[in-house]
């Protein structure tokens, strides 16, 4: 055994460490044989799966592990030992039944020989990987990192994903690319290469055929270079951007023939409505999100001939919260949908990079809508079904509506003035709590307000109708709100986002 200001000194050191590491020392019998062993110190900052630190000190290890007793890393414990020499295990999976703890979890474990015991680090795996795989999955992403000297590649899981091969194939090689690629967009991949030469960052978007799919791709893409400027690895983020693309292109289609074609009133709404129905599918059954029922329903202008700025969003986030919001862009036409793609484009995009901050989302929208030179309006709420907290923030958009045992009211109003204002416009955020059986209706003014002066605010109406819903159990109470609440507006398209609580 260590003596004590050996003992004390090893556990001032690993205290200020910020990850998983102990030192260990053995228990042995009367023969000599090492029966188990103690945990001298542990670092202050990494607890371990059962959140316990530094109170393990002075444990012993097959006590408060008893699984790993006798298996492959108590093996390398004892192996290290015998031999002096550091050894490693990738990849060591650690099981657990008790109730309240990860039942599996992975760790690559380093163990060293140090002052008579063993010096163990442990670096978990598989939150990382779930993060990171989640984050592919949500923006369609993919990395990879290609080795100049060696000429090995190395791709992630979205990779293979986005090009639809089987990861036991490997990473494509530069001949297969240049084979996938579209022949009239190599001289844009030539562009690449000599951009990075420079030393700059290249930002392309290509064509790749993957399996039976043409699919465009943004490539963002940057060289490491040696002390002398020569390239040694390239490292490039890949993104799968075909959804954007075919809007575009059936945008600059619709323009086309807007321009092109004198079209009837009747012709010019139909291809309103299919514009819409391409940047902004509305699902036809409610969605389930974590807590949540959603229904999403948009309903075009009845007199317009040019299709709106309104959209929506509504997904579930990585951590298992799930995002809603709608907005509108001021203005009709294929100037406001382009707008309103670019938008919802954006937000899709940043939720993708893990920003989920309501006011952190409103402020790049609002600067978004600055550099569009377009104004609108939007509100955007995050919910967690653990706390069943709604954090939101609007930009100069209507609050949502709570309907709660028969009553509906507005939601408390935090300030935040309209997208595209002021570049320097910041947004308050709210955080109510909602409970079982809650109603909540995010919408666009198309829903209460009409033109006409004559015509009294629909709100009163909207409010009576959430509050008489929130009194009926069962499934079907969206879709009833819904036949009951969509119905056009004679001006303005209109978006609903109905929720339940579950």
């Amino acid at each position: 055994m260590a003596d004590d200001a050996v003992t004390s000194a090893v556990r001032e050191v690993l205290s200020v460490i910020p990850a998983g590491c102990s030192w260990l020392l053995p228990i042995r019998d009367a023969a000599g044989e090492t029966t188990d062993f103690q945990i001298a110190a542990a670092s202050g900052g990494g607890h371990d799966i059962y959140r316990r630190g530094t109170e393990r000190i002075d444990s012993r290890l097959g006590e408060i592990y008893p699984s790993i007793v006798g298996g492959r890393l108590w093996q390398l414990y004892l192996q290290v030992l015998r031999t002096g020499e550091p050894a490693e295990l990738r990849e060591f999976r650690y099981d657990e039944k008790r109730s309240g703890v990860v039942a599996s979890s992975l760790f690559d474990v380093t163990v060293h020989p140090v002052l008579g015991g063993l010096l163990v680090w442990w670096q978990r795996l598989d939150e990382d990987r779930r993060r990171m795989d989640r984050v592919e999955q949500l923006g369609n992403l993919g990395w990879a990192e290609f080795d100049v000297l060696t000429g090995e590649s190395t791709w992630s899981p979205g990779m293979y994903r986005l090009f639809e091969r089987d990861p036991e194939l490997g990473p494509m090689t530069r001949a297969e690319q240049t084979a996938a690629l579209d022949p009239d967009d190599r001289g844009l991949a030539e562009a690449a290469w000599l951009t990075m030469e420079t030393g700059g960052v290249s930002d392309v978007t290509v064509r790749f055929r993957a399996g039976s799919r043409v699919k465009y791709t943004r490539i963002l893409s940057d060289v490491v270079s040696d002390a002398e400027g020569a390239p040694l690895k390239v490292h490039a983020v890949v993104q799968d951007v075909t959804a954007r693309e075919q809007t575009r292109d059936a945008i600059e289609r619709l323009s086309d023939q807007l321009r092109t074609r004198e079209l009837t009133a009747l012709a010019e709404h139909r291809l309103a409505v299919q514009l819409q129905q391409m940047i902004l599918p509305v699902p036809a059954a409610p969605l389930d999100l974590p807590g949540l029922e959603v229904m999403v329903g948009y309903l075009p202008a009845e007199s317009a001939v040019r299709v709106g700025g309104d959209w929506y969003h509504a997904q579930e986030l990585a951590d298992g919260r799930a995002v809603l919001a709608v907005g509108d862009v001021a203005g009709h036409g294929l100037a406001a949908a382009s707008s309103m793609a670019h938008l919802r484009f954006a937000l899709i995009a940043w939720l993708a990079i893990g920003i989920d901050d309501p006011a952190v989302l409103l402020g790049h929208l609002n600067r978004l809508s600055g550099r569009l030179r377009v104004t609108g309006t939007a509100v955007i709420a995050v919910y967690d079904p653990r706390s069943r907290a709604l954090t939101w923030a609007r930009a100069g958009h209507a609050a949502p509506l709570l309907a709660r045992d028969g009553t509906a009211m507005p939601l408390e109003l935090p300030a935040g003035l309209l997208l595209g204002g002021d570049d320097e416009s910041t947004y308050q955020v709210l955080t109510p709590c909602l409970t079982a059986g809650d109603l909540l209706l995010l919408y666009t003014d198309g829903l209460v307000e009409r033109r006409v002066p004559v015509v009294p605010s629909l709100l009163s109406g909207v409010l009576q109708s959430l509050a008489a819903a929130s009194t009926e159990p069962g499934e079907r109470v969206l879709p009833g709100l819904a036949a009951g609440l969509n119905r056009p507006s004679p001006d303005d398209d209109t978006c609903t986002v109905m929720v339940r609580v579950r």
